[in-house]
């Protein structure tokens, strides 16, 4: 039997060699067991303190750290690409001669042909008269429509009576009575002569030896009752700026066809007829009626006009207000409009659109802007003017039929004075009823930069007012990309 005894088990007893009762007799004799419960203890007290640290300390901070949730990501800050471009500061005013007092109530637009950029603005977007500046509107609608080549034409039919003839008229008022040869205000335009020594050969063709002994006038091409608006005034006609706008004319009705203003009638299909039958020369009695062409009856003769970009060069120049009207109707008539007034603001607003410009606010009334209820914002005038300055989409047969300042057309005589130095570099449609005086086009400036613009004068203006036009125009060709809408 082994006499040793380990010295954990003889440490367990007391001094007279007895083991230990109790708590410390369970230790001395498991000494290594409570060693290690021991540690556990203390090492699940140290823990559990930490833990209850770390809650008490997390509670006091932020209780919500306890509890998980998606956190709310931070609004997207938007960063341009590239940063804006800096505004150019101007300096160049013309707003002392805008405030003229011959301007009365005063509109007008400026636009830089290149970028785009409006340069200025008076009530720019306020529809008002622009009087003959319209005409450039129905212009640029004619070229959208009918096209630059299309002709008016006259024809001669044979009648469903026996002896009778029919003149049909296709809205060309330049249709000239004057003998060959010899220009009216219409140079090249066709003869009446032609068009009877056409008939006259025929109708002995097909009925030899024969005579004519009726002529019955067709003007059914629109409404013929539809040829004057309410708003016009007869002073026009009378004084000779005007004509009722009927399909069948002769040198848009004046008395004289080389004057361009020459008093007209106030029957203009009646005179066309009677000059057709002096033209016939036919030495016999022949009735002259009103009617209508039998369809299907033979064609004895036609002649038609110079092309619509002819005719447009013609009328802007001298501002000829019964050519503008006669085009107005015929594209009318070729676009579905049936060739009304009625018509006419939805057929050119929707060439205008075609072209890509925004007509909110414009109103027509008539082709050639006499009525004072035309409405057309000086903005939209202008931009269409930067169109016409490019020649873009065929508007090139506007740019140059455009008086030019101290030149040509009814601004040879204007940009007098102190305006000269502007002479040559204003290209513009002049404007005049008695309600408006106005002046829309674009400036070759100064700087080298191509400004377009509409200016209008308001009220019961008088014709100083051209001069005081004429003088904002001068500054915005003195400004140039310069001006200031200040």
């Amino acid at each position: 039997m082994n006499n040793e005894e380990p010295l954990t088990r003889r440490a367990a007893r007391d001094g007279n060699g007895s083991e230990r009762s109790g708590i410390a007799g369970v230790i001395g004799r498991h000494p290594n067991a409570w060693m290690f419960s021991a540690l556990g203890v203390i090492f699940l007290l140290l823990g559990t303190g930490a833990v209850f640290a770390g809650a008490a300390f997390g509670s006091s901070a932020d209780s919500s750290a306890l509890v998980s949730e998606t956190p709310t990501p931070e609004p997207t800050r938007v960063v341009p690409i590239q940063p804006a471009a800096a505004t150019a500061l101007r300096t160049c005013t013309i707003n002392a001669a805008a405030k003229d007092p011959r301007l009365l109530k005063f509109e007008g637009s400026v636009i830089n042909v290149t970028t785009g950029e409006v340069l200025f603005d008076r009530k720019a977007d306020t529809p008002a008269p622009p009087a003959s500046g319209l005409k450039v509107l129905t212009s640029a609608a004619a070229l959208m429509t009918i096209g630059p080549n299309f002709r008016m034409t006259t024809r001669v039919y044979e009648g469903s009576d026996p002896g009778s003839i029919v003149l049909v008229g296709g809205g060309d008022p330049t249709l000239s009575a004057l003998p060959s040869g010899v220009n009216s205000v219409y140079a090249g335009a066709p003869k009446l002569s032609d068009l009877a020594a056409q008939t006259k050969t025929a109708w002995e063709a097909n009925h030899p030896g024969e005579q004519i002994t009726s002529v019955i006038l067709d003007a059914n091409y629109w409404n013929p009752a539809d040829k004057w608006d309410a708003t016009w005034q007869r002073s026009e006609q009378t004084t000779g700026y005007h004509s009722e706008v009927t399909a069948l004319m002769v040198d848009g009705d004046r008395a004289n066809p080389q004057k361009v203003t020459s008093p007209r009638s106030t029957d203009p299909i009646g005179r066309a007829g009677n000059a057709f039958v002096a033209a016939l020369n036919l030495g016999n009695p022949v009735t002259v009626s009103l009617g209508n062409a039998t369809p299907g009856m033979p064609k004895l003769a036609e002649v038609s006009s110079q092309p619509i970009k002819t005719l447009i060069a013609q009328m802007l120049p001298i501002s000829d207000n019964t050519l503008a009207e006669m085009i107005a109707r015929v594209v009318s008539k070729e676009s579905g409009g049936g060739g009304t007034a009625a018509s006419l603001n939805s057929i050119i607003s929707g060439a205008l659109v075609n072209l890509g410009l925004n007509t909110t606010g414009l109103t027509v009334r008539d082709g050639s802007g006499l009525s004072a209820k035309n409405a057309v914002p000086p903005l939209l005038m202008a931009q269409l003017m930067a169109k016409v300055s490019t020649g873009a989409q065929g508007l090139g047969v506007i740019k140059s039929a455009l008086p030019i300042a101290g030149k040509t057309g009814t601004l040879a005589g204007r940009f007098t004075g102190a305006n000269a130095v502007a002479r040559g570099h204003v290209i513009a449609k002049t404007g005049w009823i008695n309600s408006s005086r106005t002046l829309s086009g674009w400036v070759n400036a100064k700087d080298g930069s191509v400004l377009a613009f509409a200016f209008y004068a308001l009220g019961p203006v008088k014709s100083n007012a051209m001069d005081a036009l004429d003088t904002v125009a001068t500054g915005v060709y003195n400004c140039g990309n310069n001006l200031s809408n200040n």
